[in-house]
């Protein structure tokens, strides 16, 4: 986990070391002050003069300010090292997202990746900033100060020591106690991310269903439920703080007692008052430390979840990949389905498709219906490779897809949803993701084709008509022509319409339609619909069932043989004149 994450350093390699290298120096400043200030202690109890003073007084000065420097210093590379960190693993994770296959995509939860992505990165963010920081300064301080104990106090310092293992003891307990809740309530963070997504995802149909007492009763239970684990860590975590507490009153009153005793008994021979206030000093500074250090352990604790979460991410393999010697140039729109059979994961019991058998060639335009279920969109989905077929091939152009560059592949099939999403930006930004060098020409084209132009040449700003996140400012027909507009900027090889024109009414669809027969005569169009006026004037109808091809046929050959595509017909137009014929 750790190798992994560090692979994400990068640039902030430098500033990663020059923090513990700084750090060091700051460190050994601190230590060395109380020591000059108990020899400054011991020269005034000796009766030295206002020069002598003034040169300690000099010294102590120039030392902490040189602390200071270093201290700053420290803090701004520190600063820059973690900031950086968690930008480039939000660009890594971001990146191999981007690279994974719906079948990827599957296996997280969208919002568990939301959550992997801010408050994860966050997490792990907070602990690196500990880590080259406070981690190496708690212990340097540690050691500086145990050695000037020693150096100043003798066998007094032994107190310490004895205080050591109660403290890593408790630390251990608190780490080993909380690791776990932590682990639970980052699981139930991705559920309840999921439900805010969800409720906000569907705004409309909570308040049309008046369920929003419903979601928030969810919502609380979740929220609840994760606020038990985190209270239960904070208890535990609690403890921290008063063990500190009482090993350092503990240890500072043995010093005190016995140092005290020492130095009366001594008359100052075996220790001095300048000796025993730096030894209380470097009391203070090794259980400030110790406290300091297991408060970072819990953090970094915490963020070891975060970290395997974030890797998880990081180390997910696409199962789309380019082959070795990849294929970039189609030469044709043609499709052929050889022996096709599919399931979404290895593990499911049921085909989504098998045995699929089908020639489409260059140019055709093909109409694909079905029931809810029978897979029409699965069908072609496995042309662009949006997932790879379980069994036999799907060809593009007489190249098996798995054989072709993946941008090129995508490139020459542009496919248009039922759902397809707009982006936030203007109206001819969200167009030009259809092809980034199109011209305000080529541009008002496409629109004119998808019979977009309509109601864009109604908005005050036209083609510079601002699209809120997800195009919420325009009506679903709309949205539809838009994407249709989009798809046909790339003017690819093959245009799959999958029940795109649902929004809209017959007549524009008939009109999309007859513009795309005109304006892409050689690129194969693949439509699916629920009407069956969409595809009426396909060159051929394939009706899907369960996964199948029940049947292949022009709309007068199936409604003369075709139950499945008579009902269908005859249910849309009640009057079924044209059974008579």
């Amino acid at each position: 986990m750790v190798k992994e994450i560090a692979h994400s350093l990068r640039e902030y390699k430098r500033v990663s070391v020059a923090t513990p290298v700084l750090v060091t120096f700051e460190v050994l400043l601190e230590c060395l002050i109380p020591y000059v200030i108990a020899l400054l202690v011991n020269e005034i109890q000796d009766g030295c003069g206002l020069d002598v003073i003034l040169t300690y007084g000099a010294i102590l000065v120039a030392m902490a300010a040189a602390s200071l420097v270093f201290g700053v210093s420290s803090g701004i590379t520190c600063a820059s090292a973690s900031s950086g960190l968690a930008k480039n693993l939000r660009k890594d994770m971001f990146y191999k997202i981007q690279s994974y296959s719906f079948q990827n995509i599957d296996k997280f939860n969208v919002s568990s990746l939301i959550t992997r992505m801010t408050t994860d990165v966050t997490n792990v963010q907070t602990a690196y900033m500990l880590l080259i920081r406070l981690v190496v300064r708690s212990p340097l301080m540690l050691i500086f100060s145990f050695i000037m104990a020693f150096v100043m106090g003798g066998s007094l310092a032994w107190v310490f020591v004895a205080v050591v293992p109660i403290l890593g003891i408790g630390l251990a307990v608190i780490v080993i106690k909380t690791v776990p809740l932590f682990h639970r309530a980052f699981r139930k963070y991705d559920k309840l991310n999921n439900s805010i997504q969800e409720n906000v995802k569907a705004a409309r149909e909570v308040k049309s269903y008046v369920r929003e007492d419903y979601e928030q009763n969810k919502f609380g239970a979740a929220s609840h439920d994760l606020r038990k684990d985190f209270q239960k860590a904070e208890r535990i975590l609690a403890f921290n703080q008063p063990i500190m507490q009482f090993c350092l009153y503990v240890v500072m009153c043995a010093v005190l007692s016995f140092g005290s005793y020492l130095v009366i008994d001594s008359m100052g021979l075996n220790l001095n008052v300048g000796e025993l206030s730096s030894i209380l000093t470097y009391g203070f500074m090794m259980l400030n430390s110790l406290m300091m250090l297991s408060m970072a352990f819990t953090m970094i604790a915490m963020a070891g979840e975060s970290g395997k979460r974030i890797v998880e991410v990081l180390t997910e393999e696409s199962t789309l990949k380019n082959p070795a010697e990849p294929v970039f140039d189609i030469a044709d729109g043609s499709i052929d389905f050889e022996d096709v059979s599919f399931k979404y994961s290895e593990n499911a019991e049921r085909q989504a498709l098998s045995g699929i058998n089908l020639h489409i060639a260059s140019g055709e335009t093909i109409g694909i219906i079905g029931g809810t279920g029978s897979s029409k969109s699965t069908l072609v989905q496995l042309i662009s490779r949006l997932y790879d077929v379980s069994e036999g091939c799907v060809k593009v152009g007489g190249v098996d897809v798995r054989q072709y560059d993946m941008d090129a592949l995508r490139n020459g099939v542009a496919m248009v949803l039922q759902k397809n999403v707009l982006f936030s930006g203007t109206i001819a930004e969200n167009l030009r993701w259809g092809n980034k060098d199109a011209t305000d020409d080529e541009i008002r084209e496409a629109a004119h084709l998808a019979c977009a132009d309509e109601f864009i040449e109604r908005f005050p700003d036209k083609y510079d008509t601002y699209i809120e996140q997800g195009g919420a400012n325009v009506s679903g027909g709309q949205k539809q022509r838009l994407c249709i507009a989009r798809a046909l900027l790339k003017k690819p090889k093959i245009l799959i319409l999958d029940d795109s024109t649902s929004a809209v009414d017959t007549h524009t669809d008939a009109k999309i339609r007859k513009a795309m027969r005109e304006y892409i005569p050689e690129t194969t169009k693949l439509i699916i619909a629920q009407r069956t006026a969409s595809v009426e004037d396909a060159d051929r109808i394939i009706v899907m069932d369960g996964g199948s091809i029940n049947d292949i046929g022009t709309h007068e050959e199936l409604l003369k043989r075709n139950a499945i595509y008579r009902e269908v017909y005859t249910s849309q137009n009640k009057e079924g004149h044209d059974l008579e014929d």
